[in-house]
């Protein structure tokens, strides 16, 4: 019986991992990006210094069990033993001294990876700039420059910066970009900022990394890094479209839907963003040059003031 069992059971684990496996996600571990390059870095430095805990304990786990095992009478009986320096020297200096290095490592990496610090790029080199609204269950991309939008779909150029501005016009989201790195909440009534780079041309998926609902597993959008005259060419087909976005079509756009289609919108209201994010404020706005929170029209004159 147990000749029978043994195979299948064997079989039956095998298919289970390869399962688990086809689930999962390696695009973390996959990075295009140097913000997603430097996070696998701290990942996998993380793991290994915790190994050097995990593993030992494991092997000498097995090996204790096994060398004072009942049937070994030649394992040493010691039935009133009860410390050791050495022992306790080791089991709490070698945890320690790991702790102390992830803290630091951890710590450095943080702040060195801060979302919303800007990335350095030569003086050629523009970031462009990507408005970014959570909605149910779809992404809205706004180029404020280009005064284009698109949803579910964005473009960047390669080894350019990409610095984008963040909120949601409906529950809590989060804005995830797997293979460039970092994850970072959108909120109604709030930005938040990230500052990202492709490195490398590819097309990868973006996701939203926190349930919001019914739609959510379709909440997913592309990501578009090319060479700057594919760039180019992108910004001029969603120019090339017949659709615009302005505060009469917007509620239409905001509404549910679920596996919303790619959609380009050649013009889109310059103030749509800071209008999405003041109606949750009673019209009051996050300052780009000061960071404090000032009345749309105070915002506006500011922005004015910027561009003189």
């Amino acid at each position: 019986m147990k000749k029978k069992i043994l195979p299948r059971l064997s079989k039956l684990m095998c298919l289970s991992s390869a399962a688990l496996l086809a689930g999962c996600d390696w695009d973390t571990l996959n990075p295009k990006g140097v913000i997603g390059l430097q996070e696998k870095n701290l990942i996998l430095t993380s793991t290994i210094a915790m190994l050097l805990v995990v593993i030992p304990v494991c092997i000498l786990t097995l090996v204790f069990a096994w060398h004072y095992r009942q049937s070994n009478t030649s394992a040493e009986y010691l039935p009133k033993w009860s410390h050791s320096n050495k022992i306790e020297v080791i089991i709490w200096a070698v945890p320690s001294l790991i702790i102390l290095f992830l803290a630091v490592l951890t710590y450095q990496t943080c702040h060195s990876l801060d979302p919303y610090k800007p990335l350095e790029a030569d003086a050629n080199t523009k970031p462009i700039h990507v408005e970014v609204v959570a909605l149910d269950w779809k992404w809205l991309f706004i180029y404020p420059d280009e005064g284009i939008a698109t949803v579910n779909q964005m473009a960047m150029p390669v080894n350019t910066p990409v610095d984008f501005r963040i909120t949601s016009d409906s529950v809590m989201n989060s804005f995830f970009i797997p293979q460039l790195g970092t994850m970072i909440y959108a909120m109604a009534g709030m930005q938040t900022q990230l500052h990202l780079i492709a490195n490398e041309a590819g097309d990868f998926q973006g996701e939203s990394s926190n349930f919001s609902g019914r739609g959510f597993s379709d909440m997913r959008f592309r990501a578009l890094a090319m060479p700057a005259d594919q760039y180019s060419a992108w910004v001029e087909k969603v120019k090339a479209s017949s659709e615009q976005l302005d505060s009469a079509s917007y509620p239409k756009l905001a509404a549910p839907s679920e596996a919303n289609p790619v959609e380009y919108f050649s013009h889109v209201d310059a103030t749509l963003f800071d209008d999405i994010v003041a109606k949750y404020n009673n019209g009051m706005v996050m300052d780009k040059s000061t960071g404090k929170m000032l009345h749309m029209q105070q915002s506006a004159m500011s922005d004015m003031n910027m561009k003189e």
